[in-house]
């Protein structure tokens, strides 16, 4: 079965060689009009992390899937054998002779692209900016608080709690906390 349409597939590479097979899958692009014609964008994901070198604070950009690279295309099976047999290429994720698309959400999530409503479709929260809880879980344990932020990408709220006669905010899990009666 020949797909027609555009979708997302994972290419297994060895690891430390993502940029190599990019840059050949690249060059083929250029020099092959069938696969040319069929493949339409190759990805690398990546993430910046914040580290601290020497007291200054450096950005490195680094792979979040070392070991895969993201491809567009039309698959059929000349191009799968195409991509497959280029140097320091394992294989497709979900076979190697048929290869299993991505979900669009799936890559969406991964490029950091997700659309919100959807997100909020999927998770009921179950508290409310204002609502008064309590810390069940942590070491601040006891204490009772009022939500003033609410992240449900990451399952976090951000409470502000008054410790040594202070306001002060804490993040915490949607599980560490309990609402008040």
């Amino acid at each position: 079965m020949v797909s027609t349409e555009r979708k997302w597939y994972v290419i297994r590479v060895i690891s430390g060689k993502e940029a190599k097979v990019k840059e050949y899958i690249e060059a083929e692009l250029r020099q092959d009009r069938k696969l040319a014609e069929n493949v339409f964008e190759i990805l690398l994901p990546t993430e910046s992390r914040t580290t601290l070198r020497n007291g200054k604070r450096v950005v490195i950009e680094r792979l979040s899937l070392p070991g895969y690279l993201l491809l567009q295309a039309n698959m059929s099976p000349e191009v799968a054998s195409t991509l497959r047999f280029i140097p320091n290429v394992l294989g497709f994720l979900g076979g190697i002779s048929n290869p299993s698309p991505v979900r669009q959400t799936d890559i969406n999530k991964l490029l950091g692209n997700s659309d919100y409503s959807e997100l909020n479709n999927l998770v009921k929260t179950p508290y409310k900016v204002g609502e008064s809880v309590k810390v069940i879980d942590g070491p601040f344990t006891g204490f009772h608080g009022v939500i003033e932020e609410i992240n449900t990408d990451k399952y976090k709220l951000k409470v502000m709690v008054m410790i040594f006669g202070r306001q002060n905010p804490l993040e915490l899990g949607f599980m560490q906390v309990a609402k008040e009666d």
